[in-house]
């Protein structure tokens, strides 16, 4: 089409009207060009739609996941008769931290210390070390199948993995027979002990995030006179620390929300991890659920500073696992 803008297409839109009231046949240059705007037009019309749509199933999903949690925010401040109410109530009629506080002063165990306080201490004193022990483990099993060359690499690689087939509640009777049989029942090492050993699954994942590391850094090393420890130490170690911060973190979640062994095997109040104090206000306190909400909530809160400390090395050791870096 010319530069006239009175120029109008017909209504079939195969040729030009001029002024006067002519017509001319379009060109293959201005038919190319129509043809490219009306495309230009439906593919922005389809990205529009698309976006609209991630975004209206990614707001219904925050309000599937948030909903109840800030009804479990809300009930923690309600009173104890409100909270019981059949009459619900989104939005507490009195604020309270009545909760809160029985939450910090209950004691079950007699240790002269709240439940909670003392439970939160043994949870860290459980799983602090074996995931700092185990994700050390982990990336030196995973460097060695990823980066070095030995006898049977593969056979064991894969026999690694099909340990990962097996449903942990087979090995479970067997398991708590071989630790009854050498005293640690009522003890925290078989919680302790075994992941300091490392885990299939960080194997398997951080193996994928070394493969994508150049070889040729490796040898580079080995030119200069590195040993393999040394490598791993001073090459590999600072390259994976996304990866290494995202499965510590994984790990230390999966610990700290443990609510099956602690259960299993520990026995003296003593030494009560947070989960199996949190439920041992269930017989003081089951018909108060607001005090419930409230030790749920505490419960919540240090996993979620964690993950929001470490959100963006978390997502990106995610993001990056197998990869070409």
């Amino acid at each position: 089409m010319t530069t006239d803008n009175k120029e109008m297409l017909n209504a079939d839109g195969t040729a030009v009207v001029n002024p006067d009231g002519t017509e001319r046949e379009l060109t293959q240059f201005e038919l190319y060009q129509i043809n490219k705007k009306k495309k230009g037009r439906k593919e922005r019309a389809k990205r529009i739609i698309s976006k609209v749509l991630i975004y209206l199933v990614l707001v219904i999903f925050a309000l599937w996941i948030l909903a109840p949690f800030s009804i479990v925010i809300t009930t923690s401040f309600k009173t104890d008769g409100e909270s019981g109410n059949l009459d619900f109530s989104f939005w507490p009629r009195e604020f309270t931290f009545e909760s809160y506080k029985a939450i910090f002063t209950y004691n079950a165990g007699g240790t002269g210390m709240p439940s909670v306080i003392r439970g939160f201490i043994n949870t860290l004193i459980i799983v602090i070390p074996p995931t700092i022990l185990g994700l050390f483990c982990s990336a030196m099993s995973a460097f060695a199948f990823a980066k070095l060359r030995f006898k049977g690499k593969n056979f064991w690689f894969s026999f690694l993995l099909f340990t990962m087939m097996i449903p942990g509640t087979i090995m479970l009777t067997p398991s708590f027979m071989i630790y009854s049989m050498i005293g640690w029942v009522d003890t925290p090492l078989p919680l302790m002990i075994p992941g300091m050993f490392g885990a299939a699954t960080c194997v398997f994942f951080m193996r994928q995030f070394y493969a994508g590391i150049p070889s040729s850094l490796i040898e580079a090393a080995k030119l200069d006179g590195m040993g393999y420890f040394k490598i791993f130490w001073r090459i590999m170690v600072p390259l994976s620390v996304p990866a290494l911060l995202a499965q510590g973190i994984l790990g230390f979640i999966g610990g700290y929300n443990d609510y099956f062994g602690p259960l299993l095997y520990i026995r003296d109040p003593d030494w009560y991890t947070l989960q199996i104090a949190l439920t041992s206000f269930k017989g003081t306190y089951s018909s108060k659920n607001s005090t419930m909400m409230a030790g749920s909530l505490i419960a919540l809160i240090p996993t979620l500073v964690i993950y929001i400390v470490a959100q963006k090395y978390f997502i990106e050791g995610i993001a990056t696992s197998g990869m070409k870096l």
